[in-house]
């Protein structure tokens, strides 16, 4: 009985070893950094990971705020301005990678004042396929990580390869 214990968790272990490796951030043949040219460098992370999932890569987006490519705050006080700089960062960093809005399949959106939700919705559908939307989580926040940003959205896609 103990040796059949032992095997399990020997065998329990080495599933979780690897399943570990494959997403860890060192190997670097599965997961990739980016921060793509079109945006505004930042400061202690990236932009973009790209994971290769074989026929496809998944592009994780961290949060993107309204700044303009030289990193300056659009549209000071204005949550559809604001809205709008967001979108155009995710579409450009899309772009970049190869990708459309289309790929776009889940945003998650925080706002400082949800009463806005309107008006973010009128940009939003400039940006993506309203008929067929991708997902999208909302969530009030009362503070971002400057006062006079009102908008933050992170964006999942996934770009098929081409031949």
């Amino acid at each position: 009985m103990r040796r059949q214990e032992k095997m399990k968790t020997a065998v329990l272990l080495l599933l979780f070893s690897a399943c570990i490796s494959c997403f860890s951030q060192t190997k670097t043949s599965i997961t990739k950094f980016r921060n793509p040219s079109s945006i505004a460098t930042p400061k202690g992370y990236s932009h973009a990971a790209i994971v290769d999932l074989g026929n496809c890569e998944m592009i994780i987006l961290s949060g993107q705020v309204p700044f303009d490519q030289k990193g300056d705050l659009v549209g000071a006080g204005d949550v559809s301005r604001q809205t709008e700089q967001v979108f155009l960062n995710i579409k450009n960093i899309m772009s970049e990678l190869g990708g459309t809005m289309e790929n776009v399949i889940k945003i998650g959106v925080f706002m400082r004042d949800v009463s806005h939700i309107q008006n973010f919705r009128d940009v939003r559908d400039k940006f993506v396929n309203s008929k067929n939307p991708p997902t999208s989580t909302l969530i009030e926040v009362n503070k971002l990580f400057r006062e006079d940003v009102l908008i933050e959205i992170e964006a999942t896609a996934i770009i098929p390869k081409r031949d």
